[in-house]
């Protein structure tokens, strides 16, 4: 079976084609600049670029769709009435979800005789207790509005908190492992035994770490005060939290390569940043080790977690206190293997492992059309 994995995004279209059974990758690419270019004048013109690069017919699309709501919690066969409700989730995903019903819509077109599945970022969350999900606000804004917690990147906390179990060679049923997903967008996930317990994004992506240019945590009294006091309108907050803030906000500079160069370089905005971006990400490993009883395995995944040592290498100097030491010259390492990096006689396994979004994707639309 050929599965086509395709990530629409508001300027393009991501895709990687699978053999399953098996995981065999055959085919990958992407389609940038849609509508910037007149190579590229819209998405269907991304979708056929991708069409002539594939060479063949795929028996099944699995489309990563950013926001599920509380009703999509699993991967759902796409039929009229679940793209609409797909589309009538907006509200909640204005960045996301648009780019992904009109990929699901121009994927349906080109591919009539392809089976079409859905795969959610937030449904990996879905079995988070209503303790971490519900916010402290009433009861009727969770309920009628969806006023609540989902997390996100959850087809990359799955991915990589079943493979630190295959590294460790022990059942991902008796591990308690926090993922930390570092890229420009950031979050953490308490993984207990298998199910996500509880992520550092909330209703949206802006909610928990630091990011490139996103606030993550941020008291919401500061909103009242940048309207009220400030007269910004909505639309300039959203742009500020998510487009002016986090590393950008300290420093000016959202590129962690960047500020790294210029922390070394003695700037110290940027070493502020770089202070609190580590900080915020080892505040929430310890707070998820206590919600889950105990911590046998941080993982370091996504571009950030893949590839700076030195970040790595400062947040696991702040773990020392539940039982985690690096060994240094693993983590210093030139590789891009999935591996360990913790120091022998480590309570704590410390893993590196490359994210793989699209294969998790395809694995779970495979499923859900073995389940039919």
């Amino acid at each position: 079976m050929k599965v086509l994995v395709l990530n629409c995004g508001s300027s393009s279209i991501k895709h990687r084609l699978f053999e399953q059974p098996g995981d065999n990758e055959i085919g990958r690419g992407s389609v940038e600049g849609i509508g910037s270019t007149d190579a590229v004048a819209d998405h269907a013109a991304g979708l056929q670029q991708i069409c002539d690069e594939l060479g063949c017919e795929p028996d099944l699309v699995a489309h990563r769709v950013v926001h599920g709501g509380v009703r999509f919690v699993a991967p759902t066969l796409i039929d009229d009435e679940v793209l609409a409700e797909i589309e009538r989730l907006t509200p909640l995903a204005p960045l996301h979800n648009p780019a992904n019903v009109l990929g699901i819509r121009l994927a349906r077109e080109r591919f009539p005789a392809a089976q079409h599945v859905a795969v959610f970022d937030t449904a990996f969350h879905a079995t988070m207790p209503l303790y971490a999900s519900r916010y402290a606000i009433p009861k009727r804004l969770a309920v009628e509005h969806g006023v609540r917690r989902y997390g996100f990147h959850g087809s990359s906390h799955a991915w990589a908190s079943r493979r630190a179990a295959e590294l460790l060679e022990k059942p991902i049923e008796m591990l308690r492992t926090v993922v930390l997903h570092l890229g420009a967008g950031a979050s953490a996930c308490a993984v207990d035994r298998g199910r996500s317990v509880d992520t550092s994004m909330g209703m949206t992506p802006l909610e928990g770490l630091v990011m490139a240019t996103r606030s993550g945590d941020l008291d919401s009294g500061v909103l009242l005060f940048l309207q009220r006091e400030l007269g910004m309108s909505a639309d300039e907050v959203d742009h500020l939290l998510n487009r002016d803030s986090g590393l950008r906000g300290y420093c000016d500079e959202s590129d962690l390569r960047e500020v790294l160069r210029r922390a070394d370089e003695g700037d110290a905005d940027a070493m502020l940043a770089v202070e609190a971006y580590v900080y915020r990400i080892a505040k929430y490993v310890g707070a998820y080790a206590t919600a889950m009883g105990g911590l046998d395995a941080v993982v370091y995944t996504a571009g950030v977690g893949e590839r700076c040592a030195v970040i790595r290498e400062r947040v696991a100097e702040r773990l020392t206190i539940l039982g985690a030491h690096l060994d240094t010259d693993a983590n210093d390492a030139s590789s891009s293997d999935d591996r360990s990096i913790h120091a022998s006689g480590s309570r704590v396994a410390l893993l590196v492992v490359a994210a793989n979004e699209e294969l998790q994707i395809a694995r779970e639309a495979v499923e859900r059309l073995a389940d039919a």
